[in-house]
């Protein structure tokens, strides 16, 4: 792994840090989708220059398309343990640490994954390369399925309905 690629490591496990703290604080849910953007941007910027390495071949884009997979699996997982409420109208998000454990769990497959692509195709570097589109695709299915449950608490005028997750109705503040 060259110095380029552990940099690109070390970003991608702060911004995973950044996240897992943001999370786990009570905040109002936001539609605000430009932080996974600057992720997906700089993700592809980075991949780009994987791929002009005269990279992956056939198996290592099956293999990426894969962990892209798991990526939006993952995110779905952490947007149904994310607790939402409504207060003073206004929806309100916030995770536990069943969702800290699953973004811990999100950044190790990724990196599991991507080396037994790299292992097949032996090329190398994948996991890193991608790590930042990764998190970009992760969050952004996260943030769409907590937006999509937002939706359902408050169709009356920001009264909350009924919601339940793993059988327990949601906490509603008013």
């Amino acid at each position: 792994m060259n110095t380029t690629n552990v940099i690109s490591v070390l970003v991608g496990v702060a911004v995973a840090i950044l996240l897992i703290v943001r999370q786990l604080r009570a905040q109002p849910v936001s539609a605000n989708y430009r932080l996974p953007f600057i992720l997906g941007i700089i993700g592809l910027v980075e991949l780009t220059g994987y791929f002009h390495q005269g990279r992956p071949g056939t198996a290592g884009i099956v293999g990426l398309a894969g962990s892209l997979v798991l990526a939006a699996v993952f995110g779905g997982l952490r947007a149904i343990t994310t607790r939402l409420w409504v207060q003073d109208g206004v929806p309100w998000r916030q995770g536990n640490w069943i969702t800290a454990v699953l973004w811990l769990v999100t950044l190790a497959a990724h990196f599991a994954f991507d080396e037994i692509v790299d292992r097949r195709t032996h090329n190398g570097d994948l996991a890193s390369s991608s790590v930042l589109l990764y998190l970009a695709v992760t969050y952004t299915v996260q943030r769409l399925i907590l937006q999509a449950r937002t939706q359902r608490i408050g169709p009356g005028g920001g009264r909350p309905g009924p919601l339940t997750i793993f059988g327990q109705q949601e906490r509603k503040n008013s």
